[in-house]
């Protein structure tokens, strides 16, 4: 999906904590609590916001279907109550971050674990250094 070798290029000056990076996305797909069509959800949200084209392009999950990624938002019906405060979260995260406060965590609350909470915390997290990262190395060619 890279259309360029510079992230790899970069990588290989520290290995150990690249190694470090993609091991702790693998224990998130793996053994992760979230559902995975949820995380694949959030994933190309914050694609969207991060631009990040390799990340856009990318499939992690058969069970979101081009329909589902076309209107992909908070707000859109097609997604259950879970997913949209799933994907609101993910909004705000990478989007409007100083807007979560209480009362977003008391609505992630309704519809997630503490464990569930967390692991989503720190997906988007990884997902948005990810973008942001492959963004800045110009991991792909306009």
């Amino acid at each position: 999906m890279l259309s360029s070798p510079v992230p790899v290029q970069v990588w290989a000056h520290r290995p150990d904590i690249a190694q470090a990076w993609l091991a702790a996305l693998e224990t998130m797909h793996l053994h992760g609590v979230l559902d995975a069509r949820l995380r694949e959800l959030v994933r190309l949200r914050i694609a969207a916001i991060t631009t990040c084209k390799a990340c856009q392009v990318a499939r992690k999950n058969d069970d979101v279907s081009e329909e589902d990624i076309s209107c992909l938002g908070s707000d859109d019906p097609r997604f259950s109550p879970t997913e949209q405060v799933a994907l609101r979260y993910a909004e705000l995260f990478a989007g409007d971050y100083l807007s979560i406060d209480y009362s977003i965590f008391k609505r992630l609350g309704e519809h997630f674990t503490a464990a569930e909470i967390v692991e989503l915390n720190m997906f988007c997290a990884l997902m948005l250094a990810g973008g942001r990262m492959t963004y800045v190395q110009q991991a792909y060619e306009e």
